[in-house]
């Protein structure tokens, strides 16, 4: 068989949409005639009818019904890779909508979506706030960031950085714990939003492992409350670097027994399961994975 004219399946797939090779020229722009010689000429280079032709209706025929099945997803695909292409030249316009955890939301985000709006005036940013998983397709979510560990999903998800989690307390507290065991005398502030906060793993040199459940005297189930409440003295709690670092560059926190450490989070742009992202959210994801590499470079040098 030879090479398949593929301005052809456009044609047949138009007429079957249509109902009628006089529907389907006016739809295209060209004439009844056009349509008519080309989607002949498939059927003479498939060897096969396509089409039922009546006096009111053309339906297609089993192998015409098939075929047209193949050619939506054929074009389909052709569409967006030329959306896609052009949105490569194309400013971030409209209305960007982002769902994000309180905390990394509130010293990142938040920020970022500032400096994105001043770079791209012609969108603008609407940032939910939440540490409830928040239904994308529901509230119209062009992207959701997700810090920690990423659950199984049906959404697409990208890994764009990562953090360290601190063991940090006020320095009003005195701490004279040097191994992981002796923390399980020591009060607590346990967040609730995660699935067991009082159990903690500790590691050092990639060599020794050891799981410590801390003594809980608060739970509060937000972490930048529970960042409030460590910062009063409240007790000793685990926090990521990102909410954490300027507090322990001006004394505020200071790290205890830093020599071991914790597992580290991902941070990832979660998407909804569309094939093609738009501008707007190529541009921002773009944006936070700049941010994220700098602050993982500096982590490094710290």
């Amino acid at each position: 068989m030879e090479a398949i004219n593929l301005n052809r399946l456009a044609y047949f797939s138009a007429v079957v949409d249509a109902g009628s090779f006089t529907r389907a020229a006016e739809r295209l722009g060209i004439t009844k005639a056009v349509v008519s010689q080309q989607v002949a000429r498939l059927e003479a280079d498939l060897r096969t009818s396509l089409l039922l032709r009546t006096t009111r209706r053309v339906e297609p025929t089993e192998a015409g019904r098939l075929l047209h099945a193949r050619c939506v997803m054929i074009l389909r695909e052709a569409e967006d890779a030329f959306s896609e292409l052009a949105a490569t030249n194309t400013e971030p316009t409209g209305v960007l909508r982002i769902a994000a955890p309180n905390d990394y939301g509130t010293s990142t985000i938040a920020p970022l979506a500032a400096e994105f709006s001043r770079r791209y005036p012609a969108c603008s940013v609407e940032l939910l706030l939440s540490d409830a998983r928040v239904d994308l397709i529901a509230n119209h979510i062009d992207l959701s960031i997700r810090v920690g560990w990423l659950l199984d999903s049906s959404l697409q998800a990208r890994r764009v950085g990562a953090f360290r989690q601190f063991l940090v307390a006020s320095p009003a507290i005195a701490v004279t714990a040097e191994q992981p065991e002796d923390l399980a005398t020591l009060p607590f502030i346990a967040n609730e939003a995660l699935k067991d906060p009082l159990l903690w793993r500790f590691s050092k040199d990639d060599i020794e492992h050891r799981p410590v459940r801390m003594r809980m005297a608060m739970a509060i189930n937000t972490t930048p409350a529970v960042l409030a409440a460590t910062l009063a003295g409240g007790g000793l709690s685990v926090l990521p670097e990102f909410l954490v670092a300027e507090h322990l560059k001006t004394g505020g926190l200071v790290r205890v027994i830093p020599s071991w450490t914790l597992p580290s989070g991902g941070i990832h742009a979660v998407y909804p399961a569309t094939r093609f992202r738009p501008a707007k959210v190529t541009a921002f994801v773009g944006m936070l994975k700049a941010l994220a590499k700098e602050a993982n470079g500096a982590a490094d040098h710290a």
